[in-house]
Protein backbone atom coordinates (compact mmCIF):
# COMPACT_ATOMS: atom_id res chain seq x y z
CA UNK A 1 0.00 0.00 0.00
CA UNK A 2 1.07 3.79 -0.51
CA UNK A 3 0.57 4.61 2.79
CA UNK A 4 2.53 8.27 3.95
CA UNK A 5 1.96 6.93 7.77
CA UNK A 6 0.50 3.74 9.27
CA UNK A 7 -1.56 4.41 12.39
CA UNK A 8 -3.06 1.70 14.40
CA UNK A 9 -6.67 2.43 15.40
CA UNK A 10 -7.87 1.21 19.31
CA UNK A 11 -9.42 -1.59 17.90
CA UNK A 12 -6.45 -2.86 15.92
CA UNK A 13 -4.46 -2.60 19.19
CA UNK A 14 -6.87 -3.97 21.51
CA UNK A 15 -7.23 -7.07 18.81
CA UNK A 16 -3.46 -7.34 18.08
CA UNK A 17 -2.59 -7.86 22.03
CA UNK A 18 -5.70 -10.08 23.00
CA UNK A 19 -4.62 -12.22 20.06
CA UNK A 20 -0.99 -12.17 20.60
CA UNK A 21 0.34 -10.91 17.25
CA UNK A 22 3.49 -8.58 17.34
CA UNK A 23 3.89 -5.28 16.23
CA UNK A 24 6.63 -6.61 14.28
CA UNK A 25 4.14 -8.61 12.63
CA UNK A 26 1.23 -6.03 12.01
CA UNK A 27 3.54 -3.19 10.46
CA UNK A 28 5.40 -5.91 7.78
CA UNK A 29 1.80 -7.57 6.81
CA UNK A 30 0.57 -3.50 5.87
CA UNK A 31 3.61 -2.54 4.47
CA UNK A 32 4.52 -5.87 2.27
CA UNK A 33 0.80 -7.83 2.52
CA UNK A 34 -1.36 -8.91 -0.49
CA UNK A 35 -4.48 -7.28 -0.90
CA UNK A 36 -7.04 -10.22 -1.47
CA UNK A 37 -10.44 -7.95 -1.12
CA UNK A 38 -11.34 -4.13 -1.69
CA UNK A 39 -13.80 -2.69 0.01
CA UNK A 40 -14.22 0.74 -1.85
CA UNK A 41 -17.60 1.96 -0.12
CA UNK A 42 -15.89 1.77 3.58
CA UNK A 43 -16.93 4.63 5.78
CA UNK A 44 -14.91 6.74 6.27
CA UNK A 45 -12.26 5.40 3.84
CA UNK A 46 -11.81 2.84 1.17
CA UNK A 47 -10.37 -0.41 3.04
CA UNK A 48 -9.05 -3.18 1.99
CA UNK A 49 -8.38 -6.76 3.19
CA UNK A 50 -4.13 -7.86 3.34
CA UNK A 51 -2.93 -11.34 3.61
CA UNK A 52 0.65 -11.34 4.93
CA UNK A 53 2.94 -14.21 6.93
CA UNK A 54 4.97 -13.73 9.84
CA UNK A 55 7.10 -16.82 10.96
CA UNK A 56 5.33 -18.54 8.09
CA UNK A 57 1.64 -18.07 10.00
CA UNK A 58 -0.85 -16.21 7.88
CA UNK A 59 -1.94 -12.64 9.28
CA UNK A 60 -4.88 -10.94 7.60
CA UNK A 61 -5.63 -6.78 8.42
CA UNK A 62 -7.96 -4.24 7.35
CA UNK A 63 -6.34 -1.46 6.55
CA UNK A 64 -8.39 1.94 5.61
CA UNK A 65 -6.40 5.00 3.65
CA UNK A 66 -7.09 8.28 3.47
CA UNK A 67 -6.93 8.81 0.05
CA UNK A 68 -6.26 12.83 0.42
CA UNK A 69 -3.40 12.46 3.31
CA UNK A 70 -2.73 8.85 2.55
CA UNK A 71 -2.42 8.28 6.10
CA UNK A 72 -3.05 4.29 6.72
CA UNK A 73 -5.45 2.81 9.79
CA UNK A 74 -5.10 -0.42 10.58
CA UNK A 75 -8.56 -1.20 11.27
CA UNK A 76 -8.16 -4.72 12.47
CA UNK A 77 -5.85 -7.59 12.88
CA UNK A 78 -6.25 -11.34 12.90
CA UNK A 79 -5.13 -15.01 12.09
CA UNK A 80 -7.44 -16.52 9.50
CA UNK A 81 -9.09 -19.65 10.25
CA UNK A 82 -8.37 -22.49 8.47
CA UNK A 83 -11.57 -23.98 8.75
CA UNK A 84 -12.96 -21.04 6.97
CA UNK A 85 -10.78 -19.74 4.46
CA UNK A 86 -8.66 -21.92 1.44
CA UNK A 87 -5.40 -23.27 1.85
CA UNK A 88 -4.07 -20.12 0.21
CA UNK A 89 -6.10 -18.05 3.05
CA UNK A 90 -7.18 -15.99 -0.36
CA UNK A 91 -10.43 -17.07 -0.24
CA UNK A 92 -13.18 -17.76 1.96
CA UNK A 93 -14.21 -21.29 1.55
CA UNK A 94 -18.05 -21.50 0.55
CA UNK A 95 -20.80 -22.79 3.94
Amino acid sequence: MDCSDIQLSKHAFKRMFERRIPPEAVFHVAREGEIIHHYPDEQPYPAWLLLGFWQEQPIHLVLARDEESRVCWIVTVYRPDPGQWDGTFKRRKSP
